[in-house]
């Protein structure tokens, strides 16, 4: 998750050091997308923070 949202902040800044616009926008998309990996990451391991099953698998007895 922090590699996520590192890479993010680098493409961030590659972004708007960028002078030509295409590679302004590819890096924008990309810090974009990256923060949306890192948000989704870190919601997946709250979602599963203090379960010991998975959500597809029945209770342990």
């Amino acid at each position: 998750m922090e590699k996520l949202r590192t890479d993010a902040a680098e493409c961030a800044l590659i972004r708007d050091l960028a002078t030509d616009p295409k590679k302004r926008d590819l890096f924008g998309r990309l810090a974009d997308h990256l923060a949306v990996l890192a948000s989704e990451v870190e919601r997946a391991i709250g979602d599963t923070t203090g379960s010991d099953t998975a959500p597809d698998l029945p209770p342990r007895p």
